[in-house]
C-alpha cells in the first residue's frame, strides 16, 4: 500500500519526500505510521524500477530537496493497480481506502465500477468478529456489552458504505 500511496500522490503533483509523507501520514498514518525506514526504500525501489524520476532543487533554508515525479511507467503501474487491486485490498478497510483515494485517476466509469462491486460484494457476505459452531454472531445474540458495541458499530458503518457504493456504482454505470 505504501507503494500505491507514492505513485498516487505523485501523479497529482511533483513533491519532495517529506510532503511525500506527510500526505501518506494523513490518508493511514493514525492507522499504519509510515517510518523513514519504510518510506525511502520504497521510493528508491520505485526510481531504479524506472516509475520515479528524482531531481534536486535548492532548499527554502539550506539543503536541496529531492523533488520526486512519476514517470508514465509509473503512471501505467498506477493504473493498473487500481483496476486490478489484489483481493486484502478489498477486504482491509485501510487499504481499501487507499485505493478510493485514488480511483479517480483510473480515466474509465466501467473499471472504477468493477473495483466498488468487488468491495460491495464483499461486504455483503454474512461476517462477523466472533463465530459460534461456525455460524457469525450477531450484536444481538452476545451477552457482552463490549462486543455488542463492536458489532453494532461494524453493522451500522457496513450498512453507510453499502449504501454508499450502491449509489456510487449506480452513477459510474449511468454517468449523465
Amino acid at each position: 500500500m505504501l507503494e500505491l500511496s507514492i505513485l498516487g500522490f505523485l501523479t497529482e503533483e511533483p513533491l519532495h519526500g517529506y510532503e511525500l509523507k506527510e500526505r501518506i501520514t494523513a490518508l493511514s498514518g493514525h492507522v499504519r505510521p509510515v517510518s523513514d525506514g519504510a518510506l525511502y526504500p520504497a521510493i528508491t525501489r520505485l526510481i531504479k524500477a524506472g516509475k520515479l524520476d528524482e531531481h534536486t532543487e535548492p532548499g527554502a533554508s539550506a539543503a536541496p530537496r529531492r523533488i520526486l515525479s512519476l514517470t508514465d511507467q509509473g503512471r501505467a503501474d498506477l493504473l493498473e493497480r487500481l483496476r486490478h487491486p489484489k483481493q486484502v485490498e478489498i477486504t482491509d478497510q485501510v487499504r481499501f481506502n487507499t485505493v478510493l483515494a485514488f480511483l479517480r485517476h483510473l480515466p474509465d466509469h466501467r473499471e472504477q465500477a468493477e473495483v466498488l462491486r468487488r468491495r460491495l460484494e464483499f461486504l455483503t457476505a454474512p461476517t462477523s468478529f466472533f463465530y459460534e459452531g461456525g455460524r457469525p454472531v450477531r450484536a444481538e445474540e452476545s451477552d457482552d456489552l463490549f462486543r455488542q458495541g463492536m458489532l453494532r458499530v461494524a453493522r451500522a458503518t457496513g450498512e453507510a458504505e453499502r449504501a454508499w457504493l450502491t449509489e456510487a456504482i449506480a452513477l459510474l454505470d449511468h454517468p449523465s
